[in-house]
């Protein structure tokens, strides 16, 4: 798969390196020329080029990579048809409708028969403990994913049906959503870190037919009992009315009884390599392994199903524009919004971005450290690496365990090319110092990638100088779950880069900054992000309320897609992402973005982490008040608090000088590790009506941060 008229390239410019200047102000930077050669990527001059023609002309460009994908019928009408003004009339979005596919073809089958990679591995698990791994090839994968979908099609899953899979991170996650993509069925995965209310909140709105789940799995030191909750869930939802049929279960902690050694028809075995380490795990299991309810008539063991299942399936050929899964995100009215995908578009563009912003090849070993329970995970773990024929790492544990090097010691072991994980989990890190990371030799890593939130640029740097060693470009990708992938980042080598700066569109992308009267800025400017026009990966409506669809992303800038997001443009043309435009505060009639304060913060040697919402002021409508997490070493006092109000004002100005700052051991977080300021706001408030908190990883913070909150006027 190559860029229209780019296919074929064997070489790029490279060009100089130039890091952040002294002051803090971020300057460009590009790549040395050794890790900057490309046979795809294209150059910053042919980018712009590529950029122009593929918004001017979409049809055509997206028609050119479309050629690349197998198609059971082409596209006999329009390529593209859609709305973005809800003036106008319904909003909608179609691309090749018409044309029939199915994903899961294209992802397995089409790389084993047209490619000749089903040998090649398509995944490296790793499991919690260091000495659990085993891994599955192209052909290994397409065997269990056949038997899994002749299961479901057994318990009577059709095309159209919705499956609930409520999974740590094990094969078997994978098997399930593209066993659910291979017979037409939509798949909803719950986040294993949410709560039995959430898993049910999630399974009654889409109305999903059956549950897969696990036994029980550990993530650092912590057991999670997923079956009880699972049971909880569905106990739930048959006190409203909806009882699930059937609840298919893993037997994922108890899986060395199951004795399937190495046959790739079953599930993956756990391979220790050694001795040592299998006897303390075999022990530990026996001290503190759960019971597992049953619950006859409704639950059935994975294993026993697919000893039973045929290892051949004719895929469901699907219109481009049936829907693939459904993915829940946070909305502002608290209840979770179903966000629907379809299957030619997201195919299209999830299998593009990933090329071109990981500057792919055959040999890379790509590591996105997301959970497949967010759309990162969706997009960047299963379906963009395994549409390019990419072996990946699949980890289930956590960054800090049994130790704060476990990353770097993945990126040894797998020889891991390219590596991709979130701001939050770079900061936590930091804290730990350079020598954690240094005493490992990263020596495959070629690129760098942060998802998820703005990265402040001194963390950005920290990633660039110690985990990169000065010689990795960082993609700094903003998109969305409702995006489906990439819409503002560099391409590695092609684009000199910002350290904290989201770079530029992808292809197709058409970005606009509005103001509050919706007029599109020009040159240098700040305001909110919104699209022009549809890309392939766009969501297509939220499940059961296409109503909501186009209030939430349409209403208040007809004509456009709208983020919820602020922007700014620099005088180059780069985009910064500054914030939710819920975390814009409006201070005596300035508007601050809460991302510069935080950075401006953590500019600070003691500051490890921070986060900064509004609180009511009788004179300035709204004040600043600021968490700090400090770094390892350093004590909150009256001293500092004074240097970090000056190191705003300096910084940032007079008029974002913080009226609180509170020392925060550790901040509400989701388990995805997004930080919860809805509930920081609540507790700058004094305010205890958080609503649900179910997602917060750890609530003894809330409850910290409430006895040790500041003494507020208002």
């Amino acid at each position: 798969m190559g860029l229209p008229e780019e296919r074929g390239r064997k070489g790029m410019e490279s060009r100089g390196r130039e890091e952040a200047g002294a002051g803090g102000r971020a300057r460009s930077w590009s790549p040395p020329p050794e890790v900057s050669r490309s046979a795809h990527v294209p150059s910053l001059q042919r980018y712009r080029e590529l950029h122009r023609r593929s918004v001017e002309e979409p049809r055509e460009f997206w028609g050119d990579i479309a050629k690349e994908f197998y198609w059971k019928t082409p596209c006999s009408g329009p390529f593209l048809q859609y709305n973005f003004d809800v003036t106008k009339g319904k909003i909608f979005i179609e691309w090749m409708k018409g044309a029939t596919t199915n994903i899961c073809y294209n992802v397995l089958d089409r790389n084993i028969h047209e490619k000749k990679l089903g040998d090649k591995v398509a995944f490296y698990w790793e499991g919690n403990e260091p000495g659990e791994t085993t891994q599955i090839t192209y052909r290994q994968l397409l065997v269990q994913v056949c038997q899994f979908s002749n299961v479901l099609r057994k318990q009577g899953i059709q095309k159209g049906d919705r499956v609930a899979i409520y999974m740590p991170m094990i094969l078997e996650l994978v098997v399930a959503m593209l066993a659910c993509a291979r017979l037409g069925a939509l798949h909803s995965i719950v986040f294993a870190g949410f709560s039995a209310e959430s898993l049910c909140e999630r399974i009654l709105d889409s109305s999903c037919s059956l549950l897969i789940t696990t036994d029980a799995f550990y993530r650092g030191e912590k057991l999670v009992n997923l079956k009880e909750l699972a049971d909880e869930s569905l106990e739930k939802c048959r006190e409203k009315g909806f009882p699930v049929r059937c609840c298919i279960v893993v037997k994922h902690l108890g899986r060395a009884e199951l004795g399937t050694g190495d046959s790739p028809s079953q599930s993956p075995p756990v391979k220790r390599s050694c001795p040592d380490v299998q006897g303390k795990l075999k022990e530990k299991s026996k001290r503190i392994r759960p019971q597992i309810s049953w619950n006859q008539g409704i639950d059935l063991w994975w294993h026993e199903l697919m000893q039973e299942a045929g290892d051949e399936f004719e895929p469901e050929w699907c219109d481009a524009e049936d829907p693939l899964f459904i993915l829940y995100t946070s909305g502002s009215t608290g209840k979770p919004k179903g966000v629907v995908h379809t299957v030619g578009g997201y195919m299209l563009y999830v299998a593009t971005t990933f090329k071109y912003v990981f500057d792919f090849h055959p040999e890379d070993v790509f590591w996105c450290t997301a959970d497949i329970g967010w759309i990162t995970g969706h997009s960047y773990v299963t379906y963009g690496p395994l549409a390019n024929g990419a072996t990946s790492v699949l980890f289930e544990g956590i960054p800090t365990y049994p130790d704060v090097s476990r990353l770097w010691s993945i990126v040894d072991k797998y020889k891991v090319t390219k590596f991709y994980t979130a701001p939050t989990a770079i900061r936590l890190l930091m804290k730990f110092g350079d020598e954690p990371v240094t005493k490992h030799s990263r020596a495959s890593l070629q690129v760098l990638g942060t998802v998820g939130e703005p990265i402040n640029p001194e963390a950005w740097l920290w990633y660039h100088r110690v985990v990169g060693a000065q010689r990795c470009p960082i993609v700094d990708t903003f998109w969305q779950t409702e995006t489906g992938g990439h819409m503002l980042t560099p391409l590695p080598g092609a684009i000199p880069m910002k350290p904290g700066s989201a770079s530029f569109p992808f292809f197709g992308v058409a970005p606009a900054i509005l103001n509050e009267s919706g007029e599109e800025l020009e040159g240098e400017a700040e305001g909110y992000l919104v699209f022009k026009q549809p890309w392939p990966g766009i969501m297509r409506t939220v499940y059961g309320n296409h109503t909501r669809f186009e209030t939430t992303y349409f209403k208040k800038f007809p004509g456009y897609y709208v983020t919820g997001d602020g922007c700014r443009r620099d005088q180059d043309g780069y985009y910064w992402i500054t914030g939710r435009t819920d975390d814009m505060l409006n201070v005596s009639g300035h508007l601050l973005s809460t991302a510069e304060v935080e950075s401006a913060l953590m500019e600070h040697e003691a500051v490890a982490e921070a986060a900064v919402v509004g609180h009511p002021h009788p004179v300035k409508g709204e004040c600043l008040y600021c968490f700090v997490t400090l770094c390892d070493g350093h004590t909150f006092n009256p001293t500092l608090t004074e240097e970090l109000k000056k190191q705003i004002r300096e910084k940032i100005g007079p008029i974002a000088t913080p009226d609180y700052i509170q020392n925060a051991p550790g901040l509400p977080k989701t388990r995805s590790g997004k930080i919860m300021r809805r509930v920081l706001r609540k507790i700058a408030q004094n305010d205890h009506d958080l609503g649900d908190t179910s997602t917060v990883a750890d609530p003894s913070v809330i409850s910290y941060l409430f006895s040790h909150r500041c003494l507020t006027i208002q």
